[in-house]
Order: C-alpha cells, then structure tokens, then sequence
C-alpha cells in the first residue's frame, strides 16, 4: 500500500514550536541556564590561548596553571547549567506528550463515533509512533539547543581571538551542513516509509488476529500468511533504504567537522608568519575540537535520527488525526428566545432508528416531548429499547430518520464541550477511576468545594459509602469497589455537575430499593429534567409521567392513565416484583409527584 504523497499533512515548525510557546516561562528558564551552559564555548580558546602565551611559553607554568583553572571553572559551571536545564526539559517536554496522547484518543473516538473504522495502526501510533516523539522531542531540543549556543560562542570566541581564523572556518561549516540538509530530507522520506510500513504491518496483523477463526474455518491460512510477510518485507526493505543513507552522515561531519581543522593545521605556518602567536593558533584548534566538532557531530548524529523520527512520527500522528475545525458544531451565540419551547425541553419528532440496514427499527415515527422540569420514567421488557432511547436524547446514538432536540438544537449539532454541559448520562455500569475519591466525584464539576460535594454525597445517600473509604481525600481502586458503590459515585458526580438533564440509564440496578429510592428522589428535586430508565416498578411509581415501550410503540401520561390505556402497563404493575427485593405493586395505586414538584406540570407527549 502506498505510503501517500509526501509532501500533504500538516506544517511541521508550527507543530515543533507550539509546545514552546505554550510555556513561556519554562523556555526563558531553559534559554537562560542554557547561556550558562555555553560559557566554555566562549571562553575556551581565549584562556587556552592567554595560558599558553603568558604562562608556558613566557616562562611562567603557575600562571598558565591558574588560566586552565579558570578553563575548568567555566565546564563546572556549564556542567551545572546543564544539571538545571534538565527538570525544565521535562517540564516541556511531558505535558508535549500528554497533547499527543489526547489528540490521538480523541482523534480514534471522533472516528468511532462517526462511524469510520478504527484500525490497529491507532495503536502504532498511540504506543510506539507518540512515545517516539516524546524522546525524539527532548533529545531535539537539547541537540539544537547545545548546537546554537556552543557553535555561537565558538565563533564569537575567535572573533575576539583572530577574526582571520574566521575565513578558514566558517565556509566547511556551511558547505557540511548545507550538504547534511539536502541529506536530511531523502532520509526523512525514507524514514517515512519505514514509518507507515510498520503501521501497515500492525494493522495486517490486527486484522489476522480479530479474524483467527475466520481465517481457519475458511483454510485461508496460507494466504494470510502470504499477506502478512509481504508487509514485514516491506517494512524490512525500508529500514535497509534508510539504514543505507545513514553512512552519508560521516561525509557531512568530515565536511564540517573536521575539514576546518585541517585548514586551520595547513595554515598554522602562514598565520604564524603573520603576527598570530602560537596560543591563539593552539586556542583556534581549541575552538574547532572542544566546541565545532562536538556540537556538529551531536546535531547530525541527532537530527539524523531523533530529528527524524520526530518529524515524521507527528506528520503521520496529525495526518491521521487532524484537529477538529475550530467551533465545528458549535452554535453561533444568539440570545435567548422571548418564545418557543424552554431551554431544556427534550424534544423526538418522528424518530425512526435501528441498528443497521437490515435491523427491524427499534423506534418507528416516535414523538415525545418532555417540558423542563420534567420527571419521566421508561419502563418496558428488557430489550425493548429503553437504553436506545437514552443514548437517542444524550447524543451517543444519532436518529436514522426524524429530529431529537434538547432545548430545540439536535445533540449532533452541539459542541462536545456544550452538549457536556446541557446533559449528563448515567449509564448501568458506572465508570470509576483510579485516584483520588473527590476527583471522581468532582470530575464534572471541577470547581465543585467540599461544602458543594459533601453536599451531593449526602443528598443521594452516599455518606456511609464516603465514610467507609476514608473521606473524599480517600485514594480509591475501583477494583476494591462493588457495582452498588460504583454507581453511588457516579450518582454523586452527576448529581453535583451543573447540567440541567439527568439520563439515569438503569444507573441505580445494583443498589438496594431503600437505597434506589433516596437517590432518584434526590434528583427529583435537584432543578432541572430528569429521565429514568427504570430498573424497578417502584421507579415508575415516584415519576411525575411514565412511558410505557411497548414493540415500536409507545405510550405516555400519569400512572393512572397509563394504567388504563396500556395493557402491558397493567402487566408489568401486577407482575414485576421489582427484582424479588421489593412488594408486589397494587394495580390501582396511584403515584404522587415526587420531590415536591407542581403537580399540574405538562405531561409529555407521544404518538403511537
């Protein structure tokens, strides 16, 4: 498979300088430890040259003695700078790499969701392809870094020491570098090709492995073995390709290294001859040894290989994963409607949807609207789409055919960022990660205090369950945790985030029904909407509306109505017994508006 034109993706330098330019504070402190670091660049020569002028020569061995301490001083302190740079290296260099892993993750999730394919080449990039970078990254900057001030105090040096010296060093220079530059850019090709062909190979080998039994069942052993061999070759070839360029190197450092110290030896008699003493001669070839070919070496050596692997490791990263367009989706600011609907009506006008071309539709030309301040809950046999639903009006799934509106703009059409903020979901299996308890808990709601989440704990019935763990300063592994208490802390983060529709999708089945009961009465009458996929009868009973899914129909109103109009209601009252753990409920109960809510709120609607 071809690797693509070379010359499309994204502008390197921009994607080099950014991370620099986002610490500007930490690029200074580099800058200035580095100004440190480079005075034995400057001054070597000149106290090489004053040693052997004014001590050895003259006579006087103490005297030159004392100036080659001075020499040693000056690495001491440059070795120092270099100890300090380091930790602000880092400090560069980390939160680089943390960018990258984000941009990749996201990248593979707006992929996913927008139904594209999700290869293992992803997993190329997110492992190998973006920790190449990280070290590619740091060993780059110090190179150049290292390379620009060393070689700039070498040659400021021998301007203060003989500016003629200048004539015999400064035009190899360029020639070696300008030759390694040209060098550089058939190497970062080939350095490409290897590139994607090790992605080539770790998606071929993906592929294999998800369709094993595939592959055997059909006897296709052989040709996939086939397949799989030509993408090593193929990756085997372009390392050789780029292994064999490598040599060339050595032609650009003899070029710029080591040619202006065989001018310099050739010229030494001449430049004796006219007037130039034998220290500044021998601090000249200390300029040249001890500061040129270090630094030229370094930099061909690294930008020859990290330099490389980093130019084309986050080409192939940012050509993959393009960054979003700027305020793609993102609603122009309009000011409020004076009518219409509330802001937090959730709205399904006709919404057919099903899980493939040929899947009988789960929803066939459902309407239902729900008035903010809502309380609703859906309850139906299992499988029937109660989840759907959810994921309908949270924004996971996207209609087939029809309009799903939260506060009259499709979920589709919001911002990541401001769809977070209208809605949160909650699903059955809550989601808890390692760390610390109140970041968990706060993770919707970073600004959250501990006033606001001691608050939120206590309100859906999490305060033992705080307690027991060790406060919300507790270090928690959710390993240690059961499915009850995972979901109490979910329950608590979405109680405590300030978006004002709640989707509880069965997000209370692993608790008790005393339990059950406390939490959705707390977001009862916490402000905003809230939609319950029920899990027990009960749920239905403390919900102001019910909507009953009943095949691709639906019907809604007040328990009492549904009671009357649906017969697999009236089924599901007298029958479910709410998992074994609660009593039988009475088919003419009537259920009272929970949470204090008015009574006389509109009912959503649905059509059949």
């Amino acid at each position: 498979m071809s690797p693509g034109p070379r010359s499309s993706g994204p502008r390197m330098l921009p994607l080099l300088v950014a991370p620099l330019r986002a610490r500007p504070g930490r690029l200074l402190a580099l800058i200035l430890w580095s100004l440190v670091e480079a005075v034995p660049a400057l001054l070597a020569g000149q106290l090489v040259a004053r040693a052997v002028d004014r001590g050895f020569t003259a006579g006087r061995p103490l005297t030159g003695l004392a100036w080659l301490a001075l020499l040693g001083l000056g690495v001491f302190a440059g070795a120092w700078a270099t100890r300090q740079a380091y930790p602000l290296l880092a400090a560069v260099v980390e939160p680089f790499r943390d960018d990258l892993v984000r941009t990749v993750a996201e990248g593979s999730l707006r992929q996913a969701v927008a139904g594209r394919p999700v290869d293992a080449s992803g997993v190329s990039r997110l492992t190998l392809q973006v920790e190449m970078v990280r070290e590619a990254y740091a060993g780059v900057l110090m190179v150049v870094r290292g390379f620009l001030l060393t070689v700039g105090g070498a040659l400021l040096g021998m301007v203060f020491l003989a500016p003629l010296i200048l004539l015999l060093v400064l035009p190899p220079l360029l020639a070696g570098l300008g030759l390694f530059l040209v060098l550089l850019r058939r190497m970062a090709g080939a350095q490409r090709d290897a590139i994607v062909a090790d992605e080539r190979v770790a998606e071929a080998a993906g592929a294999a492995s998800a369709a094993g039994r595939d592959i055997v069942a059909c006897g296709a052993e052989d040709g996939v073995r086939t397949d799989l061999v030509t993408h090593v070759d193929t990756q085997a070839a372009a390392a050789r390709r780029l292994a064999a360029l490598m040599p060339a190197r050595v032609l650009c450092l003899a070029v710029a290294g080591w040619l202006p110290l065989l001018l310099l030896l050739v010229a030494a008699p001449g430049l004796r001859a006219g007037g130039l003493s034998a220290g500044a001669v021998l601090g000249a070839a200390t300029y040249v040894t001890g500061g040129l070919q270090p630094a030229v070496r370094s930099l061909i050596q690294g930008l020859g290989g990290s330099g490389l692997r980093l130019v084309v490791a986050l080409r192939r990263i940012h050509e993959a994963y393009p960054p979003a367009p700027q305020g793609a989706g993102r609603p122009s600011p309009v000011s409020p409607p004076t009518t219409g609907p509330p802001p937090y009506d959730i709205e399904l006008t006709a919404v057919t949807f099903a899980y493939g071309p040929q899947a009988d539709p789960v929803f066939r030309d459902l309407d239902l609207t729900l008035p903010e301040g809502g309380h609703l809950a859906v309850v139906g046999p299992s499988g029937i789409g109660k989840s759907t639903l959810a994921g309908l009006i949270g924004g996971t799934l996207e209609p087939g055919t029809g309009l799903v509106r939260l506060g009259g703009r499709a979920p589709d059409a919001l911002h990541p960022a401001d769809l977070s903020a209208l809605r949160v979901l909650v699903p059955q299996e809550a989601y808890v990660f390692s760390g610390v308890l109140a970041e968990n808990l706060r993770y919707l709601r970073p600004d959250a205090s501990d006033a606001e989440v001691g608050r939120a704990v206590d309100a859906v019935g999490a305060g033992p369950l705080v307690a027991r763990l060790g406060g919300i300063g507790a270090v928690i592994d959710p390993a240690a945790l059961s499915s009850g208490e995972r979901q109490q802390i979910a329950l608590v983060r979405a109680y405590l985030s300030p978006a004002p529709v709640v989707l509880l999708d069965e997000a209370t089945c692993h608790l008790d029904p005393a339990a059950e009961a406390r939490a959705e009465e707390a977001f009862a009458r916490r402000p905003g909407t809230l939609l319950v996929i029920a899990h027990r009868i009960s749920s239905a009973l403390r919900a102001r509306q019910v909507l009953v899914l009943d095949g691709d129909r639906a019907v809604s109103g007040t328990h009492g109505e549904i009671l009357e109009r649906s017969e697999l209601y009236r089924d599901l009252v007298g029958h479910w017994s709410d998992g074994g753990h609660g009593p039988t409920v009475d088919g003419d109960a009537e259920a009272a508006p929970a949470g204090g809510r008015t009574a006389g709120a509109t009912p959503p609607r649905t059509r059949s």
